[in-house]
C-alpha cells in the first residue's frame, strides 16, 4: 500500500467519523427520545450488510443489529444514543449544532456516548472491508433509554436476544471510562447500586414529657450510624462498598412535639463480591431489633457485574492488546463509576468489557470531544475488531 493511498485512507476516516458524530449530535435526543439518530444507525448498517431489527417499547427506541461472517465467536458493540438534558449553563455553543472549534467538537452527547458510537460505526465499516477472511458474527445493540431509568432499553435487548436463543460470548460497551488520555482506563466490571428508602415509626408526644413519645428523630440517629458501620467483608480488593445517606426528613411544623415519623434515604454502591440480595441482607441484618419501627423500600435496583482474564477466548486480554498497539500503554482496569448497561448483558459465559473516550466533560456545560481523541478510540476500535474477527 502506497504511502499516498494510506495517507488519502486516513484522511477518509477522519472526515467521515467526524461527520457522523456531528450528525448524531444534531439529533435532539433526549431520553428516551432518539430523534432520527437510531433510524440514521440503521441505514447506515444495513448498507453495511447488518440485518437491523428495530422495536419500540414505552417511548424507547431499541435496534439489533447483526452481520455474520461464518462460524466463530458472537461479540456486540453496546451503547445508546440518548443523552441528558442540556438546558441551562453558559453553553459556548448550541448544544446541538456540533460545531468545531480548535479541533474539538461542542455538543451534548459528544463524549457519552455519541462520540464511542460514531467511532465503532467506522470501525465497523473497516472490518466489513477488509478483504481478509473473517469469521465469527458482530452485533450492534443500541437503545435510547440508557440515561434514564433503564427499563425499557438495554434490558428488553437482551431479554430478546435470550429469547432468540443467541448467546454472546463478548460485548464492548462504549462508555466513556478513560481519565487523562483515551485507552488509559478501562471498566472490566461496575460495582452495584441500590437505593433505599426507610421510614421510621417513633410516637408523637410533647417534648416536656419525651417518657410519653418515641422520638423517630433520635432512632434516625441510631439508624445512620448503624448503617454506616457496616463491614462489607466480602469486598473484592478493586471494589469497595459505599453506603452514603442522601437525606434524612422529618415532618413536624412545631418545635414543642416529639416527632412520631422520619425519612431516611440511602445509596449503596456495592463490590461485585455481593448481589442485590445479599445487600439487602446485611441491611436487615444490622437493623434487625429495630424491625418495629422500621419500614423499608428499595429502588433503582443495578446488579454488579465483572469480568476477569480467561484462560482462553479473553475479551479482557484483546482489548488490554488493543489498546496497547494505538496507544503503546497497557489500560488500567477499574470499576469505579457509575452504573452502565453492560450489567444487562454480562453473565456467566459473557465477557463485558467498557472502552471509550475520556469522561471528563461527561453530562457537563460544554461537554466536549477532541478530533484526535475520537480518531484514537476508533483506532482502537479498528483493530480490536480485526484481532477478534481474523479467521
Amino acid at each position: 500500500m502506497s504511502l499516498e493511498f494510506t495517507t488519502s485512507l486516513q484522511l477518509n476516516v477522519e472526515q467521515e467519523v467526524v461527520t457522523w458524530l456531528r450528525t448524531l449530535i444534531q439529533c435532539k435526543s433526549v431520553t428516551p427520545e432518539q430523534s432520527g439518530a437510531i433510524d440514521w444507525l440503521t441505514q447506515q448498517l444495513s448498507a453495511l450488510g447488518f440485518c437491523c431489527e428495530q422495536f419500540i417499547h414505552q417511548g424507547v427506541t431499541n435496534l439489533i443489529a447483526k452481520v455474520s461472517f461464518g462460524d466463530g465467536p458472537s461479540i456486540a458493540f453496546s451503547g445508546h444514543i440518548d443523552v441528558v438534558p442540556a438546558t441551562g449553563g453558559n453553553w459556548r455553543v448550541d448544544p446541538f449544532a456540533a460545531e468545531v472549534i480548535d479541533g474539538v467538537i461542542y455538543g451534548r452527547g459528544a463524549a457519552d456516548m455519541k462520540g464511542g458510537v460514531a467511532a465503532m460505526l467506522s470501525a465497523t465499516k473497516t472490518l466489513i472491508n477488509d478483504v481478509q477472511a473473517k469469521r465469527g458474527s458482530l452485533y450492534w445493540l443500541i437503545t435510547s433509554d440508557e440515561e434514564g431509568e433503564a427499563e425499557h432499553g438495554s434490558l428488553l435487548i437482551a431479554e430478546r436476544l435470550a429469547e432468540q436463543g443467541i448467546e454472546l460470548d463478548g460485548c464492548i460497551v462504549g462508555e466513556p471510562t478513560s481519565h487523562l488520555k483515551v485507552g488509559d482506563t478501562i471498566k472490566n466490571g461496575r460495582r452495584g447500586a441500590l437505593s433505599a428508602r426507610l421510614t421510621i415509626h417513633g410516637r408523637a408526644g410533647h417534648v416536656a414529657y419525651p417518657e410519653n413519645s418515641i422520638n423517630a428523630a433520635h432512632l434516625s440517629a441510631e439508624v445512620v450510624k448503624r448503617l454506616t458501620a457496616i463491614n462489607w467483608q466480602r469486598d473484592a480488593a478493586s471494589s469497595k462498598t459505599s453506603l452514603q445517606v442522601t437525606g434524612i426528613n422529618i415532618t413536624n411544623i412545631v418545635d414543642n412535639m416529639v416527632p412520631a415519623q422520619c425519612e431516611v434515604t440511602f445509596n449503596i454502591r456495592y463490590s461485585h463480591g455481593y448481589k442485590s440480595a445479599e445487600i439487602k441482607n446485611e441491611i436487615q441484618l444490622a437493623l434487625a431489633d429495630l424491625q418495629a419501627y422500621l419500614s423499608l423500600c428499595w429502588e433503582r435496583p443495578c446488579e454488579s457485574y465483572y469480568t476477569s482474564h480467561q484462560a482462553t477466548h479473553c475479551l479482557l486480554q484483546q482489548v488490554e492488546q488493543a489498546v496497547f498497539e494505538v496507544t503503546g500503554s497497557y489500560p488500567l482496569l477499574s470499576t469505579s463509576g457509575g452504573t452502565s448497561d453492560g450489567r444487562f448483558f454480562a453473565n456467566s459465559h459473557t465477557q463485558v468489557i467498557e472502552c471509550g473516550v475520556r469522561n471528563h466533560t461527561i453530562h457537563q456545560v460544554n461537554e466536549h470531544l477532541s478530533i484526535a481523541d475520537l480518531l484514537q478510540i476508533e483506532q482502537i476500535y479498528t483493530r480490536l475488531l480485526q484481532r477478534l474477527f481474523a479467521k
